[in-house]
């Protein structure tokens, strides 16, 4: 597919992590004390989540914390227009685990590459833009993971670019009634633990952004919702190893607040076409107790 932007690709850059990062991540986003291979560096099976390099792109190298918006507008599109991330959303994620992640980079050296696949104009609404990201062992060329994501700039449309494809979706059955469910409390301090894996921005923890924005105040991370709903649904139906999910995916529907609580559904939906026998796909929804669906079109391979 053709159009502003597509194919523009951004620095490469290195990534590292070590084995406290897998724990704080883990910790993070809900995984519980009888889930000890991803909690206790000295446990037998000790792994990384399935998920965590999708916190590898904001992470770089660092061992501190950075200014997230200076590296936000670091590289502009080629092709399209400059757009300001202090008012930025996350659309859609979807990642695929193609290779178990080390449980330390130490000793390797991988990196992020990224290219954009579309930059799709949706008029007074704003801008989506969509990117792949790799994760590369250098030297190896092994691929471990890759991952499609949108991000949506808030009143930043209307440049007379393309309006993008329609998108898939996957509805859960509405026949009946899910195979599971898993809830997650939050805290005020959730975002605000979150934020230590390298998601430093500002929106998730100070009020002043989001009173901007509309919110009221700080919201919690979409990929907080979205990464410990991938722990639910591990947990729930793939007995939380690792090696049980081949693919995670959900939209961003609306903002979840400090406190609220997440309630998760699952549906199994069989072997889907092509699928090696013993995956199937599963289909899930999230919302807040009480409120609005937070991540739709949900879905996963699990076995």
């Amino acid at each position: 597919m053709s159009g502003p932007g597509v194919g523009f690709e951004f620095p490469t850059f290195e990534v590292s992590w070590l084995k406290r990062d897998l724990l704080l991540f883990a910790a993070s986003i809900g995984c519980t004390a009888d889930e000890l291979h991803f909690l206790y560096e000295l446990h037998p099976s000790f792994s990384a989540f399935p998920t965590y390099p999708i916190l590898l792109p904001f992470k770089h190298t660092d061992l501190d914390v950075i200014d997230f918006y200076a590296r936000s507008n670091s590289t502009p599109i080629a092709g399209v227009p400059k757009f300001d991330t202090r008012g930025v959303l996350d659309g859609e994620r979807r990642i695929e685990f193609l290779k178990p992640l080390p449980v330390s980079s130490e000793g390797r050296r991988f990196e992020i590459r990224s290219k954009v696949l579309g930059v799709y104009d949706k008029g007074k609404p704003g801008t989506v833009v969509e990117t792949e990201q790799v994760l590369v062992e250098k030297g190896t060329g092994d691929v471990f993971s890759r991952v499609v994501g949108s991000a949506f700039y808030v009143g930043q449309g209307g440049w007379g670019g393309p309006k993008g494809p329609k998108t898939i979706n996957f509805p859960p059955p509405t026949n009946r009634k899910p195979d599971a469910t898993h809830t997650t409390p939050t805290t005020p301090q959730t975002a605000l633990l979150y934020r230590l894996n390298g998601d430093y921005n500002p929106l998730h923890a100070t009020p002043e952004p989001g009173i901007k924005m509309g919110f009221g105040g700080p919201i919690i991370h979409g990929l907080f919702s979205w990464n410990s709903t991938c722990h639910a649904v591990l947990q729930r139906l793939g007995g939380s190893d690792p090696k049980n999910i081949k693919e995670f995916q959900a939209r961003f529907a609306s903002p979840v607040k400090p406190g609220d609580t997440l309630v998760t559904e699952m549906w199994r939906m069989g072997k889907g076409e092509g699928m090696a026998e013993g995956w199937e796909e599963v289909r899930f929804v999230t919302r807040v107790l009480g409120g609005k669906v937070c991540l739709s079109n949900g879905r996963a391979v699990v076995r």
